[in-house]
């Protein structure tokens, strides 16, 4: 170690020392030949000067007219000579960066579903990780495939922007886009009549399939908030068509309602990324979920005490947040919808502080009540994180910190009343429905939108989707039903649905 050590500050030496000394060398050559170059120059002209054939004023003149032409018969030098690139304007250029962003960010959100699958794996026993990691991944991809189907065109436009709900035109009769099916034989492909309109800025900031991209990202990730809150016990199969439904007839429709110019956003409604459209209505599936299924086995006693069931790896949990922390940089950061500086950085600063003040508060809190509780401190992040979504662009600094502040209390207070009545295992109802909702009501007393539009969208999207969860939900339960059997929760869902385990 120590001959590592020793060998690697030699390295550094030499190249502090070897760089300026081959800077130095260069602009000793460099000076040298502009200096010959110069003397040349002055003693060609010099002798053309000695033998008469110095050019005139009119010859100089003539000379520059002609250099002129020249330059303007060639146009702007912007590509190689012969090549035929275009001349790239503003606003193409605009719309390269904002494109790549938008991309950029969808990425940064798909790794998100790595930080929930780390999450639920950890927060949960030992003998089901197989079984999460395989959920997880089904979602992503049922996600993915279904929002291409049919999701992405039920959701966008859904309800045009500027034409009248249920009015007459061309393209949108008296049927609302939401209800019309006719892109699923295309599968979000852009057909070859509408590559400019499409894949150009014509379109927007950025193109239709990075638009498509990120917002299936979005999608997959409320079907993921329901996995964690029927670990340990639920039917694979049976969750996972439940999971598929909520994709294809909950997500999108109210989706709809704001981001594609429903109801919702006529009257002013205002979620930024999603505290509502997509963790609220994750958190009410979770919710309606869990209390189909019942608890686990152990949870409660015989007096409706609850028993603490604890996580099978701690550090997993913490990579788990802080990978969704990092991918939420791209859940909200991309939904500005373009790379304009100003607003992306705010975005970038309020969901960190928020995230920052979430972790420091309910940490504090779990100390205050007894020793510091890291899982209540993890929580907590995510809390600042899921309450400052619907407003990130619109909060000062100041108020995404007290919005964070009060989702770490709220989380920490939230997850021991759940506790008593649903069988909850990573909070996921605490984090995303209590924190989503509340982040919807700050929106307005922060960012300056109307209270009670936001009180009546959470009361819609809410209901819409505990009606759905119930009767979706209930047909599984007495058709396939939900829940493994007793036996097969004892040894474990990965023994007896997948025939492995995760740690030999």
């Amino acid at each position: 170690m120590n001959r590592l050590f020793q060998f690697g500050m030699l390295t550094a030496l030499l190249v502090v020392f070897t760089v300026p000394a081959i800077w130095a060398q260069e602009e000793a050559v460099a000076q040298p030949a502009a200096e010959t170059e110069a003397a040349e120059t002055e003693a060609t002209e010099t002798e053309a000067a000695e033998d008469g054939d110095a050019p005139t004023e009119e010859e100089l003149a003539e000379s520059a007219d002609l250099e002129s032409v020249m330059q303007n018969a060639a146009g702007p030098v912007v590509a190689a000579e012969g090549s035929g690139a275009d001349v790239i304007t503003a606003e193409e250029n605009d719309f390269k960066i904002d494109n790549l962003w938008i991309m950029l960010c969808g990425c940064l959100v798909f790794i998100m579903h790595l930080g929930f699958a780390s999450l639920e794996s950890g927060l949960t026993r030992q003998k089901n990780t197989i079984n999460i990691l395989f959920k997880n991944t089904m979602i992503i991809s049922i996600g993915l495939l279904t929002y291409g189907l049919i999701g992405f065109n039920m959701m966008y436009p859904g309800f045009p922007e500027g034409v009248p709900k249920g009015a007459e035109s061309e393209e949108l009769g008296v049927i609302p886009e939401v209800l019309k099916l006719d892109a699923i034989p295309d599968f979000v492909t852009v057909a070859e009549k509408d590559v400019t309109a499409k894949l150009t800025y014509a379109y927007g900031d950025y193109t239709w399939y990075s638009d498509f991209f990120f917002q299936a990202m979005f999608a997959a990730t409320c079907a993921t908030i329901v996995s964690g809150a029927v670990a340990g016990r639920v039917k694979l199969g049976p969750f996972l068509v439940f999971s598929t439904c909520l994709l294809l007839f909950c997500y999108p429709v109210t989706g709809s309602w704001h981001w594609g110019y429903g109801w919702l956003e006529s009257l002013g409604f205002y979620d930024f990324a999603g505290s509502t459209l997509v963790h609220s209505v994750g958190g009410w599936a979770a919710l309606v979920m869990a209390w189909l299924i019942g608890p686990r086995i152990g949870k409660y006693n015989a007096d409706n005490s609850s028993n603490a069931i604890p996580g099978s790896n701690m550090p997993l949990v913490a990579v788990g947040v802080f990978l969704l922390w990092f991918g939420w940089f791209g859940f909200n950061g991309g939904s500005v919808l373009s790379a304009d500086p100003a607003l992306t950085s705010l975005v970038l600063v309020t969901t960190s502080m928020a995230a920052a003040a979430g972790g420091l508060a309910a940490g504090l809190v779990s100390w205050v009540k007894g020793k510091p509780d890291v899982t209540m401190a993890l929580n907590g992040i995510l809390a600042g994180l899921v309450g400052v979504t619907a407003s990130a662009d619109s909060v000062t600094i100041q108020g995404a910190v007290i919005i964070g502040v009060v989702s770490g209390v709220l989380v920490y207070f939230s997850v021991i009343f759940v506790d008593k009545f649903i069988d909850d295992p990573v909070g996921a109802v605490s984090v995303h429905l209590v924190c989503g909702i509340w982040g919807t009501i700050a929106a307005a007393l922060f960012g300056g939108h109307n209270l009670a539009v936001q009180l009546l969208g959470i009361a819609a999207i809410g209901g819409y989707t505990v009606i759905f969860s119930l009767i979706v939900g209930g047909i599984i339960h007495k058709t396939f039903g939900l829940r493994v059997d007793p036996e097969e929760e004892e040894v474990g869902l990965d023994v007896s649905e997948h025939g492995m385990k995760a740690y030999n």
